[in-house]
């Protein structure tokens, strides 16, 4: 089926979001298998996008961002069996929404798209020249400002501009990023236009700069998110560029079997832009089934590029001897839905991060959006005590096999991390990832990440210039529980075998509460 023949063409600059919207409709009445896309340009702006209140992990907190309320421009709902063929086409999305989302559907493949936004949430600008009385900013033309009539100048966008700016700051000469405060100087200094997208900013404070050097600014509340796959199964991305995430990339919660072949998560060639995600490209949270990524590119991101995990809920009350209260503890992830019944549970504790016991899941009943009362198949021990102890879902922790891929551009992390089940990193290329190239946790007092491994091999990998500006760990390879009591360790059987370090000065592995490390070193 030809997407023009449900009405939809593209490069007509106008909005398709309802026309598309409407096409998806009708492929899932007629059953359809494929849907064409021609080659070009379909735009999305907000207005008639989909609204939905939906609760996303690691995204704010109810303060930072009181409302749930996500913009979706492209949805695909109750959708089953459909291939999208974009044959080259470009989804590009206008204003502040989350770009597209995959809710509760099943054998989902995208293939041969493009994804990109008319405005990115992050800006960049280039420090072109320093002088005497400051210095000279050249904007990409994608990222848009003004000047206000007190002369400062300001982040803005389609219907929105930066309140809550974030700076990470890219060295040409090393190919290094780190966090930056110069963002702070620009902004309380005066500005000027001197040309089209050239900013003349006056300070005294030009030490802190370096000429070539690219500032890189977001704003740091995540109100939507880039791409959302919620509570789905069987889906498939192949042969993509995916150019520019708002907020927090590609979030994949509560899904099952999830596949990335050949996706490039890095800035269209061309744009001159060295970012693509404000926050992690792909962010796991709750997954099940198998985690297959291969063959992709992850350049230019101001956090994470693969981040892999649980979410521990602590135990706040034994209510009978059945029944416990739990609560979400971190600020930026609750209100979801954690606990299904006959989901295995886990309970474990919080300073040791070891499990005391098991269980199976008979009900679970919403209090608020920060607390579930969850009732249990078989009694709770009666040692266990609220405040003490943290519960995992043990149902929704995945297989994970993570080959030949491309990890750089970013300050932070290459590959977090923490699942019982068995995992593979191997034939990786990591270079120029600012913190560890590879992080290994699971904590129960701060993000609240389950869990502990149990069965990874990280093998064939090559890092170059990794963990540049991870302070005294100095890690290229790090694996640190969050555990304060040490009686008993808490990953289990990493396998770190025929790697190859290229990171002068920096320690291959720093390892803490691990039984069974093999490494070949």
């Amino acid at each position: 089926m030809s997407i023009r023949d449900l009405g939809v063409i593209p490069d007509t600059g106008k909005d398709v979001t309802k026309a598309f919207d409407a096409a998806l409709q009708e492929c899932r009445k007629n059953g359809t298998r494929v849907l064409h896309l021609e080659n070009g340009v379909y735009d999305f702006w907000p207005e008639d996008a989909v609204k939905k209140e939906i609760f996303v992990s690691n995204t704010s907190s109810e303060v930072e961002c009181p409302s749930k309320i996500k913009v979706i421009g492209l949805l695909l709902e109750d959708q089953h069996n459909l291939t999208i063929e974009g044959n080259g086409a470009e989804l590009r999305f206008h204003g502040r929404q989350t770009m597209m989302g995959i809710i509760h559907s099943s054998g989902i493949r995208l293939r041969n798209l493009h994804i990109d936004c008319e405005r990115p949430g992050a800006s960049e600008m280039l420090v072109e020249r320093i002088d005497s009385d400051g210095i000279v900013l050249r904007f990409n033309q994608s990222s848009w400002y003004e000047i206000t009539e007190e002369g400062r100048l300001e982040l803005v966008g389609e219907g929105w501009k930066t309140e809550y700016p974030h700076c990470v700051e890219y060295d040409k000469s090393s190919g290094h990023m780190d966090y930056s405060t110069n963002w702070d100087i620009v902004h309380e200094s005066r500005a000027e236009e001197i040309d089209k997208g050239l900013v003349k900013v006056f300070t005294g404070l030009t030490s802190s700069f370096k000429e070539g050097n690219i500032l890189t600014v977001r704003d740091r509340i995540r109100d939507q998110v880039g791409i959302l796959n919620l509570e789905s199964e069987d889906l498939e991305f192949e042969d993509m560029g995916i150019h520019s995430l708002h907020a927090i990339g590609m979030v994949s919660q509560f899904c099952r079997n999830l596949s990335f072949r050949n996706v490039r998560f890095e800035p269209r060639e061309g744009s001159g832009r060295i970012l693509a995600s404000s926050a992690d490209f792909l962010h796991f949270s709750g997954c099940a089934g198998k985690i297959n990524v291969q063959g992709c590119r992850f350049s230019g991101a101001q956090d994470d590029c693969i981040n892999v995990h649980g979410t521990y809920l602590v135990l706040e009350e034994m209510v009978s001897e059945k029944q416990v209260r739990l609560r979400f503890a971190h600020h930026q992830t609750y209100g979801m839905q954690a606990f299904w019944p006959g989901d295995t549970i886990s309970i474990v504790d919080r300073k040791s991060l070891r499990t005391v016991c098991g269980n199976v899941v008979d009900s679970v009943c919403r209090l608020s959006d920060r607390e579930v009362l969850l009732t249990a198949r078989q009694q709770i021990p009666r040692e266990i005590v609220g405040g003490r102890y943290v519960i995992e879902n043990l149902s929704w922790t995945p297989e994970v096999d993570i080959s030949d891929n491309y990890f750089t551009g970013t300050n932070t992390r290459g590959t977090l991390i923490t699942t019982p089940r068995k995992s593979v990193i191997r034939n990786n290329v990591y270079e120029k990832v600012g913190m560890s190239a590879i992080f290994i946790s699971g904590d129960a007092g701060n993000w609240y990440e389950s869990g502990a491994v149990k069965n990874l091999t990280i093998t064939d990998n090559r890092f170059i210039d990794c963990a540049y500006n991870d302070g005294a760990k100095n890690a290229v390879i790090l694996i640190e529980p969050s555990n304060t009591a040490e009686d008993a360790p808490v990953h289990d059987t990493i396998r770190i075998i025929s790697n190859h370090f290229e990171s002068e000065g920096r320690k291959p592995v720093v390892s803490h509460s691990v039984r069974a490390l093999i490494t070949d070193f």
